[in-house]
């Protein structure tokens, strides 16, 4: 396992390439860039961009480990309406082209919501047909991520959905691919559940792993903190992934400091490096 971070862990103002930079001048060993709506990466168009990143990754020596998105809570795969559907289909599948002209092997995916979704987003959407209408669309997608060779990494988030590791399994089973995985995120599960168990449970299903730490105390979304300084037993979860084979980043995924915006990055280097030798 080595230490990586996401773009959304700097500065707004910052571009992946910028970011990239500096990550490598930490002592980081991968990048996740993200893939936006609008700008050099995003929907626009992205060619460009994916050339000179996986350029400058050669340079620094930096992995770059993955693709991420914000979109999915805009274009949910479980939108209400055919239309909606389409549209996040649409999304999906330009983020894949976008990873694979990257040259990285995972995207990440929120699976949609159900209600309003954590952030209020969306429309009112009942468990089980979010369960129903997300696993119909990636269904439908996968035959591409196949041809390209990319994995698309399912992130539980605070979406209202997929809320245990026994359900997450069982729906990446029933979809049979080993080009639809799990993308876990260590900290999202604190709130209601343990890392370590999702670990064990998850298994061989984890292709990429997104870190970060939450107070339950607090148990919104304020309880978000530092590495280490949260609920996270890190030692578990790092026993866990190492039982079960897990050889990939560690993606610190967190925000910038309001007043010392590199700072973050900067602290979170040296705690993953603690959290990767425990």
């Amino acid at each position: 396992m080595y230490k990586a971070i996401n773009q959304w862990s700097f500065p707004a103002a910052m571009d992946a390439l910028a970011c990239l930079r500096e990550a490598a001048r930490l002592g980081y060993q991968g990048f996740e860039p993200a893939f936006y709506e609008e700008g050099p990466l995003s929907l626009q168009g992205y060619a460009p961009c994916c050339k000179a990143l996986a350029q400058a990754a050669r340079d620094e020596g930096i992995a770059l480990t993955s693709l991420a998105s914000g979109l999915y809570w805009k274009y949910p795969l479980t939108a209400a309406s055919q239309e909606g559907r389409a549209k996040a289909l649409d999304v999906l599948k330009a983020h894949l082209d976008a990873a694979a002209e990257l040259g990285v092997e995972d995207v990440l995916v929120v699976p949609g919501t159900v209600g309003s979704g954590f952030w209020g987003e969306g429309e009112n959407t009942s468990y089980d047909q979010a369960y129903e209408r997300s696993q119909a669309l990636l269904q439908k997608i996968e035959p591409h991520a196949r041809a390209l060779g990319v994995r698309i990494g399912v992130e539980n988030v605070w979406n209202n959905f997929l809320l245990s590791p026994l359900e997450m399994a069982r729906f990446l089973d029933e979809l049979n691919s080993p080009y639809i995985k799990a993308y876990f995120d260590v900290g999202n599960v604190i709130l209601f559940g343990f890392a370590e168990q999702w670990i064990r449970i998850l298994g061989r299903r984890i292709s990429r792993v997104h870190v970060k730490d939450f107070k339950r105390a607090i148990g919104n979304l304020d309880g978000f903190c530092d590495l280490l300084a949260g609920d996270v037993n890190f030692p578990a979860v790092m026993q866990a992934l190492r039982e079960t084979g897990y050889d990939g980043p560690l993606t610190a995924e967190m925000g910038a400091y309001r007043h010392a915006p590199l700072g973050l990055a900067q602290q979170t280097s040296a705690a993953l490096s603690m959290i990767l030798s425990m």
